[in-house]
C-alpha cells in the first residue's frame, strides 16, 4: 500500500470491485535487496528447508494465489527478484471485498478444487477465522504439513494473537505479514498545551490505563478547546479487541460487558462534545488529521498502518506534530492472514512452492525476507510496503521504526510491545456484519433517535434476521 492509494486497497469498502489475472514468472536477473536502515544490526538468518525454493528444471509450478487487494500479488515481483531460481509463476485472483464479493467467490473456488482452485489465499481480520476455526477451515491446510513449524513461529517472535486467530485445535493454518497492535497517536503540540509536555510516557499517564484516565484527560483537552478524538469508531476498535469474549459464546449472540459500555462511552463523547462526531473512513475524519475539523483534535488509535498508510497522506500541515504512546487498553487492529489450500500437500514440488513463499512472507526473519523489507520502508514501487509494524518482533528488533510523521520517533518501541499486549481469542467468523449492525445501533442511541434498551433490541433482532443466531 501507498499512503492513500494503500489505504483504499486495505480497507474493503473504499476500492471498486475488481478481478485481475494475471502471471509473474521467474526472471533471470538478480539484484540485491539486502538495503538496509544504518541504524539496524543484521538479523538472524534461517536455514529450514522451506526457506530455500526448490531449484528444479521442467515445467514451473503455478500457484494460483487469490487476494482482496493487489497488496499480497504485488509482494510477488519482489519474492522473484529475491529468488531468481525459483521455478515458480504466480496466477493472481484479485476481487474486492465491495459489496461482500470475495467470500462467495472464494468459497466457490475452494469448494470447486481441480487445477485452478486457490493455492494460497487471503483473509482479512473481519472474516479470518471463517477461513481458520469456521466452516470453511477444513479447506486449509496445516502449516505444519507444509513443513512450516512450531520453532520457526517462535524463532520469528510472532505475536501470539495473530497466531491463536490462525490456528484451529492446536494446528496453526494461517499467518499474517503484519503486526496491527494498537496504539494512541496523538498531537504534540496539543499535548504541550494541555498537559505542558508531548513526552509519550507522560501522555500515556494521561490517557490511561484504563477509560476513567482517558475521559479525565478529554475534560482536560475540552477546557482548551480541544477533542481527543474525532469520532466514536476511534475509540470502538480498542474497545471491540480488547473485550474478554466476541459475540457469539456457546452458538448464541453474546453482548461483552465492555462491547456494551462502548453505547456508554460513545454517548459520553458525544454529549460532552468531546469529538467531532466523524465516522472513520470520511472527509470528515480525514480532515481532522490536517487540523482542519470543527475543533482541533488529539488523537487516534490505531496500529502502524494507520500511520504510514492513511495519516501520511492526510495530515498536511500537521505532518511531523505528532508522537506515540501506549493505548489505555491492548487491542489490534485489522491485518491479513495467508493460507494454503491442504490439495497442495498431494504435490511435492506445488507444496514446495507454497511453503517457499508462505515462509518468506509471513515467518522468515533475515534481510532478505519480506517483513525485513517491510519493516525498514525499502520495498520500491509497485512491489507493495511501506514502512510498518511487522509480524516478527525479531525483524522490528532490528529495523528503523522512525519515521518523518512521527517527529522521528521510532514507532517500535510503542508498537512491539502493543503486538504482544494484543489478544486474538474474541474474534468470531461473523464480526464484519455483527460490528456494522452493532455501530449502526450505538450512533442511533446517541444521537437521541432510540433508547439505550431498544437499540440492544434492535441489534438482536438484526443478528437474528440476518445470520440467525438467537440471543443469550
Amino acid at each position: 500500500m501507498k499512503r492513500m492509494k494503500g489505504m483504499k486497497r486495505l480497507i474493503a469498502g473504499i476500492s471498486a470491485t475488481l478481478m485481475l489475472t494475471s502471471v509473474l514468472a521467474a526472471c533471470g536477473g538478480n539484484s540485491n535487496p539486502n538495503a538496509s536502515s544504518p541504524n539496524s544490526t543484521p538479523a538472524p538468518s534461517t536455514n529450514n528447508a522451506a526457506e530455500t525454493p526448490s531449484k528444479t528444471s521442467g515445467e514451473k509450478v503455478t500457484i494460483n494465489l487469490w487476494s482482496f487487494t493487489d497488496e499480497i500479488p504485488n509482494m510477488t515481483t519482489k519474492y522473484l527478484e529475491v529468488h531468481p531460481e525459483a521455478n515458480v509463476e504466480f496466477k493472481t485472483t484479485i476481487i474486492a471485498t465491495t459489496d461482500g464479493a470475495y467470500q462467495p467467490a472464494l468459497d466457490q473456488a475452494l469448494a470447486a478444487g481441480g487445477k485452478d482452485a486457490p493455492d494460497i489465499y487471503a483473509a482479512e481480520a473481519a472474516f479470518v477465522l471463517k477461513y481458520t476455526q469456521g466452516d470453511a477451515s477444513d479447506y486449509a491446510a496445516n502449516y505444519a504439513d507444509l513443513g512450516l513449524d512450531d520453532q520457526k513461529v517462535k524463532d520469528a517472535g510472532i505475536a501470539q494473537y495473530s497466531v491463536d486467530i490462525g490456528s484451529k485445535d492446536g494446528q496453526l493454518k494461517a499467518l499474517g505479514y503484519q503486526a496491527t497492535g494498537g496504539a494512541f497517536i496523538y498531537r504534540r503540540s496539543i499535548a504541550k498545551d494541555v498537559f505542558g509536555t508531548d513526552d509519550p510516557a507522560t501522555v500515556k499517564g494521561e490517557v490511561g490505563p484504563g477509560w476513567d484516565k482517558f475521559y479525565e484527560a478529554a475534560a482536560k483537552l475540552k477546557a482548551k478547546g480541544y477533542g481527543i478524538v474525532s469520532g466514536d469508531g476511534d475509540i470502538w476498535h480498542a474497545i471491540e479487541n480488547s473485550s474478554e469474549k466476541g459475540w457469539i459464546v456457546d452458538g448464541k449472540l453474546h453482548i461483552d460487558p465492555k462491547r456494551e459500555e462502548f453505547l456508554d462511552l460513545s454517548k459520553k463523547l458525544k454529549d460532552n462534545g468531546y469529538h467531532n462526531d466523524t465516522q472513520d473512513w470520511t472527509e470528515a475524519w480525514y480532515a481532522d488529521m490536517s487540523g482542519s475539523g470543527a475543533q482541533p483534535i488529539f488523537g487516534f488509535f490505531g496500529p502502524a498502518w494507520l500511520i504510514n498508510y492513511v495519516m501520511n497522506g492526510q495530515v498536511k500541515d500537521t505532518d511531523g506534530d505528532w508522537a506515540v504512546t501506549e493505548s489505555p487498553t491492548g487491542f489490534f487492529w485489522g491485518g491479513t492472514w495467508l493460507l494454503a489450500h491442504k490439495d497442495v500437500t498431494k504435490d511435492e514440488a506445488k507444496k514446495q512452492a507454497v511453503a517457499d513463499f508462505i515462509n518468506w512472507v509471513t515467518l522468515d526473519s533475515s534481510e532478505t525476507g519480506l517483513q525485513y523489507f517491510w519493516a525498514n520502508g525499502t520495498m520500491k514501487e509497485g512491489e507493495q510496503g511501506t514502512k510498518d509494524s511487522v509480524a516478527s518482533s525479531v525483524v522490528m528488533s532490528n529495523s528503523n521504526g522512525e519515521v518523518p510523521l512521527l517527529g522521528g520517533q521510532n514507532m517500535f518501541d510503542i508498537f512491539v510491545p502493543a503486538n504482544a499486549n494484543a489478544s486474538g481469542k474474541n474474534l468470531t467468523q461473523y464480526d464484519e456484519t455483527i460490528n456494522r449492525l452493532w455501530r449502526d445501533q450505538v450512533r442511533e442511541y446517541t444521537a437521541g433517535n432510540k433508547s439505550r434498551d431498544d437499540a440492544i433490541a434492535t441489534f438482536k433482532q438484526q443478528v437474528k434476521d440476518q445470520l440467525d443466531i438467537d440471543s443469550e
